[in-house]
């Protein structure tokens, strides 16, 4: 959950370091940041992404790289990008692949990916949804799907500047946003994508295909 637009590179350092974190929206809710999941091992529903994914995978967003690490355990090979050096460290300390990259940026292997993923609140990313399932949309191969972490909480859509907040500092604001499921037809459908399977338990999940 860490790349994001062009510029702040650092915004999400005191998450990747283990820090106990928080998002601070500026409509002035806040959410912890699952720490302790990005830096650990792929567990419990982190599986029905990975299970979904059945060939070349690129994660945007990757953070510590632990959905890349199952995946190639699985013998399905991914590539990690990211805008934090932190995250690309922790990546290779794995074994997995990972560019130092802005998202909408030129990056390896554009139209050709199985699947992209959206984990961990990344569908934020820029505070534009519309925008990134586009760009998500233009790095698959045609058969592709672009399988994404909806907000568990919120309704619908919020876009916004939000801020990343430890017990050390408060970070520079930067573009985001929040979507959840009931936004999830209108934004996928904006960026030519469509739903083919959506997952609703403690954290919620959609399979999104091109029109």
């Amino acid at each position: 959950m860490t790349a994001m637009l062009a510029g702040d590179t650092t915004a999400f350092g005191p998450a990747l370091l283990g820090l106990r974190t928080e998002l601070v929206r500026s409509d002035g809710a806040v959410a912890p940041l699952h720490v302790d999941r990005w830096r650990g091992a792929a567990a419990g529903e982190d599986h029905w992404l990975l299970g979904r994914c059945e060939g070349p995978t690129i994660d945007l967003g990757c953070g510590p790289g632990r959905l890349l690490q199952a995946l190639a355990a699985r013998g399905v090979s991914g590539l990690g990008v990211d805008t934090a050096p932190e995250a690309i460290r922790q990546c290779r300390d794995r074994g997995v692949d990972a560019v130092l990259a802005d998202v909408f940026a030129p990056l390896p292997g554009e139209g050709s990916w199985s699947h992209v993923l959206l984990a961990d609140g990344n569908l934020g990313i820029g505070g534009d949804p519309v925008a990134l399932l586009d760009r998500a949309a233009r790095l698959l191969a045609p058969s592709g799907s672009v399988l994404v972490e909806l907000d568990a909480v919120e309704p619908g859509l919020w876009c916004g500047q939000a801020r990343v907040r430890s017990a050390r500092s408060v970070g520079r604001p930067f573009p985001w946003a929040a979507a959840g499921t009931a936004a999830l037809p209108r934004l996928a459908a904006a960026a030519g994508l469509r739903e083919r399977r959506v997952y609703r338990g403690r954290r919620r999940f959609a399979e999104l295909v091109a029109c």
